[in-house]
């Protein structure tokens, strides 16, 4: 998992409550089990006028113009901004997958589903939870600028515009850390490789039975 720091990115308005998991990244797409791949595919229903398969071309398939992700600049976009309850409805981890592969790196809205929560952050995509007037006040500003920006720097747990005006967010110490050291919980684990050899060293001479056949 890469490491997260700091970053520009332009802003994508996703204008909708209670935007499921099958809409980020629909139901027969989940028969891969790779992490990589889905980007094509993500909130296929709403990118595409026909019907989206695995495996299939997506270069050659009718857009619906009507959708953001669809139009400039927002193909470039790496933060995604929407309303509620964002991620809600099944826990597949396809759906965090979906949104790396487009390029998605960083999503505010005024609330998360929990599974998707703790999914997104296990794959290196910091969330950010915004009061309902704040998000309202981004939205305005994708209106009234053409290729609204937002730099974001998680280790002042902060987002800045292209005019300096700063918006803090909060977030966990122990998910920052994870974030900022490119940790997921493998890796978390694996930092404390010498530990838990140590440990498992004087467990075995201290309870040697434990481990007889």
């Amino acid at each position: 998992m890469d490491k997260f720091y700091t970053f520009t990115g332009i802003v994508a308005p996703l204008d909708r409550d209670n935007i499921d998991t099958d809409a980020i990244i629909p139901k027969q797409f989940l028969k891969s089990i790779h992490r990589t791949g889905f980007g094509p595919n993500l909130f296929d229903e709403w990118r595409y006028l026909d019907h989206g398969e695995p495996g299939q071309d997506c270069s050659n398939r009718p857009l619906n113009q009507d959708f953001v992700l669809n139009r400039n600049p927002y193909q470039k976009a790496s933060i995604l901004l929407t309303r509620e309850n964002f991620g809600c409805g099944s826990s597949r981890e396809h759906a965090p997958w979906a949104l790396i592969g487009f390029g998605f790196k960083t999503i505010i809205a005024e609330s998360f589903a929990d599974i998707f929560y703790n999914n997104c952050f296990k794959n290196g995509i910091l969330l950010i939870t915004l009061a309902k007037e704040q998000i309202q006040s981004l939205f305005e500003k994708t209106e009234s600028e053409n290729e609204f920006t937002l730099a974001v720097n998680l280790e002042n747990q902060a987002l800045i515009d292209s005019r300096g005006n700063m918006t803090p967010f909060e977030i966990e110490s122990f998910r920052k850390d994870a974030l900022m050291n490119g940790l997921d919980e493998i890796g978390l684990t694996l930092s404390h490789e010498e530990e838990i050899k140590t440990f498992e060293k004087n467990h075995l001479q201290k309870h040697p039975w434990l481990f007889t056949t």
